[in-house]
């Protein structure tokens, strides 16, 4: 998909190097907006939809959140109820948290990870770690990405990048089975 998105902008004048200096500074720079900056006045659902579709980088539009899956996602334990019909700061946060992590966990491990990191932090906290972790991996794969790279070591860059992904998931995905409650098995009776 980045190849094909790199090979329209080559054609329409856009030069492999800006294409990866543009995502290198999206990297770098553009960061969801901190919990100070949450409107303080409820939002109804086409105003948070709205929100959150700015919240996050995406290219070619991306998966947008819909109604459906915010009220999947109230249903699932990952979102608390709206205030009346109106979302707050907290909707927004954990909103945009979901957002990002449903590109690399399922909904399950999603909320393994918000029951057990909100356990004993308020939500202000818990976004604000959020937007830490995300700055900081955000950061580290812009570091990876140098404009200079000729074509045939784009394929490369790429693999990198695909087998960090499965090296990070599979830990995340370990360590999400360590922390995760544990539901109890009945015991077997002996015959």
């Amino acid at each position: 998909m980045l190849k094909r998105h790199i090979e329209n902008h080559e054609r329409q004048g856009v030069t492999r190097v800006e294409e990866l200096e543009e995502l290198k500074r999206r990297l770098e720079e553009e960061r969801p907006m901190v919990w100070d900056s949450f409107p303080d006045i409820g939002l109804y659902m086409d105003q948070v939809i709205s929100y959150i579709s700015r919240q996050l980088i995406s290219y070619d539009g991306g998966e947008a959140l819909t109604p459906a899956m915010v009220n999947n996602y109230i249903k699932d334990g990952l979102l608390p109820r709206a205030e009346g019909k109106k979302y707050s700061k907290t909707h927004l946060g954990y909103l945009t948290a979901i957002c990002a992590l449903k590109q690399v966990l399922s909904v399950r491990d999603t909320r393994t990870l918000l029951e057990t990191g909100s356990a004993g932090r308020d939500p202000e906290n818990l976004y604000a770690a959020f937007y830490q972790e995300l700055s900081l991996a955000l950061d580290c794969t812009a570091e990876v990405l140098d404009p200079d790279l000729s074509r045939e070591d784009l394929p490369r860059l790429a693999l990198r990048l695909a087998l960090r992904s499965y090296a990070d998931k599979l830990a995340c995905q370990r360590i999400l089975s360590l922390i995760a409650p544990q539901e109890e098995k009945p015991e077997r009776r002996k015959k």
